[in-house]
């Protein structure tokens, strides 16, 4: 008897029917619902929102419509520079509303003078160097317009090239100096949209993410040579400066994979690498809509939905 028990407790437990007259027992899968929330990423102001939850499900902040799920249910909210650190999220998925309000980190930035510089980088002060600018400026915006599929940063972020940080993002930098050209004085106001590494000419670039390339071009005139990936979720890198380009349009990279080698080409005043991350609103067609986020709050470890 004691054989005959094993055979029949096999079926029984793992609910496989092999023998004869022993109708077979479908295994029952138990589907778990995700309730869709944002409270994951960079809570910080230049950071990131993470949210999970229905594809489909649109996202809005304080009202306003700033993201839509992809298919695989994860949506990526950017945060300005000087976002609200209190705010309301609300979800709306199939007929149904979640309200989360979220509180976010404040951010002090520097406020920067830079002097010495050549005019003729700081702004396009010849016809030539206008027709440069303009010829560049409907290439990026030809890419802002593309949106490619993709897990954005929600597999983290990682550094692009070796080199210390020159400068971070977000302080306000006042440019002054004398044009080559002409000897006319300028002077200019800008807020730094990207992280900078010093780094030597033909230092290694790689893709911080996965992603699919959307410019790649050798001579922009503000920004040299300039490798652009999206990344999905609305999420673009845009690397400047380089002194060669190793990709072409469409191509599709992975995490870690050399797109490119660093340089000093466009407006700068050395060699290094400017990284900055552009998040586009995935439930808008405005592209005004669109703003620079802060790539070293993603290479610090985000918070990833649980």
């Amino acid at each position: 008897m004691k054989p005959v028990l094993k055979l029949f407790l096999l079926p029984l437990v793992f609910g496989v029917s092999s023998l004869p007259g022993i109708p077979e027992t479908p295994a029952t899968v138990t589907e778990t619902a995700v309730t869709p929330s944002c409270k994951a990423g960079a809570l910080t102001q230049g950071g990131l929102l993470l949210c999970h939850g229905e594809p489909g499900t649109l996202v809005r902040m304080n009202g306003s419509a700033v993201a839509k799920f992809d298919e695989t249910g994860r949506a990526s909210v950017g945060l300005q520079q000087h976002s609200p650190t209190s705010f309301t999220i609300t979800l709306q998925e199939q007929g149904t509303t979640i309200s989360e309000d979220i509180t976010i980190a404040e951010r002090n930035d520097e406020y920067r003078t830079l002097t010495g510089l050549d005019c003729d980088k700081v702004d396009a002060r010849t016809q030539e160097q206008k027709d440069h600018a303009g010829r560049s400026w409907v290439k990026k915006q030809d890419a802002w317009v593309k949106f490619n599929d993709g897990p954005g940063f929600f597999d983290g972020a990682i550094k692009p090239a070796e080199g210390p940080t020159s400068s971070p993002f977000g302080p306000t930098r006042k440019y002054t100096g004398v044009s080559k050209t002409s000897g006319e004085s300028c002077e200019s106001t800008s807020v730094h949209r990207g992280q900078d590494f010093a780094t030597p000419v033909g230092t290694p670039v790689v893709s911080p993410a996965d992603g699919v390339i959307i410019l790649a071009d050798p001579d922009l005139y503000y920004e040299g040579g300039s490798v652009f990936v999206d990344h999905g979720q609305g999420l673009i890198s845009v690397f400047m400066h380089l002194s060669s380009v190793d990709v072409e349009d469409g191509q599709v990279v992975t995490a870690g994979q050399q797109i490119a080698k660093t340089g000093n080409t466009g407006r700068t005043t050395g060699p290094h690498l400017h990284w900055a991350i552009k998040w586009r609103n995935t439930a808008s067609d405005n592209r005004g809509d669109d703003f620079y986020i802060d790539p070293a709050l993603l290479m610090d470890g985000l918070k990833l939905p649980g």
